[in-house]
């Protein structure tokens, strides 16, 4: 199972509340030490100076006894409790009290034995473990919320700079990213993003030059198939075999439809500026089905309701909407083409005049893979696809005014 990586700011606080927590680990070990040191130092310092005071006195007859109370008390070799008389020479701590700590001293009297109470001094240094507890605690809390602290202040210029990359536009730019970074791995960071974004822009200018080359290319025979195929339907007046005739049309609407599928891919690939216009609708829309429209002779029912004016970038949208019309079989099929504009809903549909109709083509039922990213870059979306129905919502921006029917 694969886990996720924890953010960088929470790991940068992670590692300076663990730092926190080290120094005050340390911290406090080191003053426990330094009090376990003292007290044994202090231990040591008070016996040895008893043990040779007395010892001096005893060498030299004069009146010594030898001290009893409940915090310093001395012996002999011959009155030492049983549990002290195997002690080494030294200084050493009573095994059943911490506080009580036992001096063995050979001097020139014999040798002598000083214990010496330091319970207070014991009681001071449980109170100074809790201190130092309470020292780690807050010490690495501390460390967490300044290490949080300087975590974000440390990477502001790092959101700064996925701000300024989260902006840039789709299209291939040259950006300057380095000029407003620091001189780090930050600004190598900048400067990477700077380095790719110039190949984007070198590998879209080739990629534009492809498509203005591809254009030309692929225009120049399918003129030539529809100049062709537009003077063989001329040479067909009058004929009498209407399945040579209904051949010469299914090639010519081939051709066309071809024509402007690639028109289609070359707007959608080399992604210019859209210029828009306002337009009158039902004006537009007419424009919009003129170029589809059969003979007047076999003229398929158009009904066109729209009122008001657009703002759409015309080519464009010629475009989309006779792919659209065509997608749906018509004229081929007979039907009748209606378009109605409601607020901000297109809809482009076929009716059925009578049983004659022709039937659907095999790719009918969708508006078609080029057909959506064109409206996507228009801002249009979808809202309907089926063999008798295209609908599209049209941008809040892209009606101008609507005016009544009288």
């Amino acid at each position: 199972m694969r886990t996720t990586p924890l953010p960088l700011r929470r790991r940068v606080t992670l590692a300076l509340t663990a730092l926190g927590f080290l120094l005050s680990a340390l911290f406090a070990t080191a003053s426990i030490w330094v009090t376990e040191d003292y007290e044994y130092v202090l231990a040591t310092e008070l016996l040895r100076g008893q043990a040779e005071d007395y010892g001096l006195r005893l060498s030299n007859g004069l009146p010594a006894q030898l001290p009893k109370t409940h915090r310093l008390s001395g012996y002999t070799r011959a009155d030492v409790p049983a549990h002290y008389a195997d002690f080494p020479l030294g200084v050493h701590e009573d095994a059943a009290s911490d506080s009580l700590h036992v001096g063995v001293f050979d001097t020139s009297a014999g040798r002598l034995y000083f214990t010496i109470d330091l319970s207070d001094i014991e009681a001071l240094e449980v109170h100074l473990s809790w201190v130092l507890a309470g020292v780690v605690l807050i010490g690495t809390l501390l460390a967490g919320l300044i290490g949080w602290y300087f975590a974000g202040t440390a990477l502001k210029p790092l959101r700064r700079l996925a701000q300024a990359v989260d902006a840039m536009p789709t299209e291939p730019h040259v950006t300057d990213l380095r000029a407003q970074a620091s001189q780090d791995e930050l600004g190598q960071l900048a400067g990477a993003i700077d380095d790719y974004q110039r190949r984007l822009v070198d590998a879209d200018a080739h990629e534009q030059a492809f498509f203005a080359d591809a254009s030309h290319e692929l225009r120049t025979p399918i003129a030539v198939v529809q100049g062709a195929t537009e003077v063989m339907l001329d040479d067909m007046d009058g004929e009498r075999d209407p399945r040579r005739l209904d051949r010469l049309r299914r090639l010519d609407r081939g051709v066309r439809e071809m024509t402007g599928l690639i028109d289609m891919l070359l707007v959608v690939a080399r992604r210019r500026p859209l210029q828009f216009d306002e337009v009158d609708a039902a004006a537009f829309l007419r424009e919009a089905i003129a170029p589809l429209q059969a003979p007047e002779a076999t003229a398929s029912p158009i009904d066109i309701v729209a009122t008001g004016s657009l703002r759409v970038p015309q080519r464009e949208t010629l475009l989309l909407l006779r792919h659209t019309i065509g997608k749906l079989g018509w004229p081929a099929s007979g039907t009748m083409l209606s378009m109605r504009l409601d607020g901000r809903t297109l809809e482009i549909a076929t009716h059925a005049r009578d049983d004659n109709a022709m039937p659907l083509r095999s790719d009918s039922g969708g508006a078609g893979a080029l057909a959506q990213r064109l409206a996507t870059q228009l801002d249009w979306r979808l809202l309907h696809a089926s063999p008798e129905r295209i609908a599209f919502e049209l941008p809040a921006d892209a009606r101008i005014h609507t005016t009544q029917p009288s």
